[in-house]
C-alpha cells in the first residue's frame, strides 16, 4: 500500500508552489511593461493590444497543456493574465451592446479579461460609433446565431464602416427565466430581445401560450424592466440574473442545448498571419445568369474553403444584393490572395471586411 503524504506537507508544497506562480506572474507583469516602454519608444501611441500575438499565445498553451487542468481553464487563466498586463501597459475601452449584463459583456470579458474597461452602448450602431470616433479602442457586436442566423443590423453597418474584424469569439447562450413571480400562471408579459425569444420559442409555447411577448434591444434590458414588475418575466443570461438581483425561476429554457452565438471584435487594426485565421469579404455582382458561380468560382481554383455566405439587399436598387462571405485563411496567404485577386476582375463591389485569428475555447 503506498504512503500517503501528510496534509501539512502537502500545504506546504502548494504554498511553495504558489509563491513561484507569484513571483512568475510579476516577472511576466515586468517584460509586459518594458514591451510597453519599447512600443513608445519606436513611436507606437495608439492600442497595445494584438489580437494575432494572443491566439498565438492561447494556441501554445493549449499545445503545451498536459492536464489535469482542462485546455480551457488554463487557456481562460492566461487570457486573464495576459488581460492584467496590457492593463499596465495600457487599458482597453471596449464598447459592447448594453446595459450591464447582456451576452455582448459576457463576449467582452470571454476576449479580452476582466481588466478591460466595458463601454456599454444602446445599440449595435453605437457599438461602431464609439470606436469608429475614438472614444473606445475596439467593439463587440453580435453577428451570427446557430439557431436564428445572422444578425441583420451588424452586416448593413458593416457594409457602411471603415472599421476592420479583428478577432471573433464564441458564446454558448444559455437562457434563463427570470422573474419575482411565484408561479407560471401569474406571469402576464415577457420581455427580451427578439433574437432570444425565439430561441425559445416552443418552450414559451409550452409553458407560457398566454403571456404577451415584448421584444427589447437587449436581454439586459429585459431584465430591468421586470425587476420591480411581478407579474412580467424576461429571458437573459445568469449575469443578468445576477447584476438586477432576478431570481431563476426556470434555467436553460432555450429550444437547441449547443446554441452559440458568434461575436466580432472591431476596430481599426490589421491582424496578421497566425496560421489559424478567417477573412470576412463582402462583394456585389450584377443580376445576370452565372454570375453567383462566377463569384465562387476563384475559392474553388485556388483550393480556399469557403464558411459561409449570406446575401443582403444593396439598398442600391431594385432586386440588387450584396454577398457576405467567410473563407477560411489570412488574405495574406498565397492562395487566399491569388483567389481575392481573381474575384476582384468578377465582381461589380468588393471590400475585404478584415482577417482575423479565428476563435479558440
Amino acid at each position: 500500500m503506498p504512503s500517503i503524504t501528510p496534509l501539512a506537507q502537502l500545504r506546504e508544497k502548494i504554498d511553495a508552489v504558489d509563491a513561484q506562480i507569484l513571483q512568475l506572474i510579476n516577472q511576466r507583469a515586468r517584460y509586459a511593461q518594458e514591451v510597453a516602454e519599447t512600443k513608445i519608444a519606436q513611436g507606437e501611441n495608439g492600442s497595445f493590444y494584438r489580437p494575432d500575438r494572443e491566439s498565438l499565445v492561447l494556441r501554445r498553451i493549449q499545445d503545451l497543456n498536459q492536464g489535469p487542468l482542462p485546455d480551457e481553464t488554463a487557456m481562460r487563466f492566461f487570457r486573464e493574465l495576459m488581460s492584467a498586463c496590457l492593463a499596465l501597459e495600457k487599458p482597453l475601452n471596449v464598447a459592447f451592446l448594453g446595459p450591464e449584463g447582456t451576452f455582448s459583456q459576457q463576449a467582452t470579458f470571454k476576449h479580452f479579461g476582466h481588466a478591460v474597461k466595458t463601454v456599454p452602448v444602446e445599440n449595435i450602431g453605437a457599438v461602431f460609433t464609439a470606436v469608429e470616433n475614438g472614444s473606445c479602442d475596439f467593439g463587440v457586436v453580435p453577428i451570427e446565431n446557430s439557431t436564428e442566423g445572422v444578425i441583420n443590423h451588424t452586416l448593413d453597418r458593416l457594409l457602411t464602416s471603415t472599421l476592420q474584424i479583428c478577432g471573433e469569439v464564441e458564446i454558448r447562450v444559455q437562457q434563463n427565466l427570470l422573474t419575482h413571480a411565484k408561479d407560471l400562471s401569474e406571469i402576464t408579459d415577457i420581455y427580451s430581445h427578439s433574437q432570444s425569444l425565439a430561441q425559445c420559442r416552443l418552450w414559451l409555447e409550452t409553458h407560457l401560450p398566454n403571456a404577451r411577448q415584448t421584444p427589447v434591444s437587449s436581454n439586459a434590458q429585459a431584465a430591468q424592466l421586470v425587476q420591480k414588475n411581478p407579474n412580467a418575466a424576461a429571458i437573459a443570461g445568469s449575469i443578468a440574473a445576477e447584476i438586477y438581483e432576478l431570481p431563476i425561476f426556470a434555467a436553460n429554457i432555450e429550444d437547441d442545448a449547443s446554441n452559440t452565438t458568434r461575436f466580432i471584435i472591431i476596430g481599426e487594426q490589421l491582424a496578421t498571419q497566425t496560421g489559424h485565421d478567417k477573412t470576412t469579404l463582402v462583394v456585389s455582382t450584377k443580376n445576370q445568369a452565372g454570375a453567383l458561380h462566377k463569384m465562387l468560382e476563384p475559392f474553388a481554383v485556388a483550393g480556399v474553403d469557403m464558411l459561409s455566405i449570406e446575401s443582403r439587399p444593396s439598398r442600391q436598387g431594385l432586386w440588387e444584393y450584396v454577398f457576405f462571405i467567410d473563407i477560411a485563411g489570412h488574405q495574406e496567404d498565397s492562395n487566399v490572395a491569388h483567389a481575392l485577386e481573381n474575384l476582384k476582375t468578377k465582381v461589380s463591389m468588393f471590400k475585404c471586411l478584415g482577417s482575423y485569428p479565428q476563435a479558440v475555447l
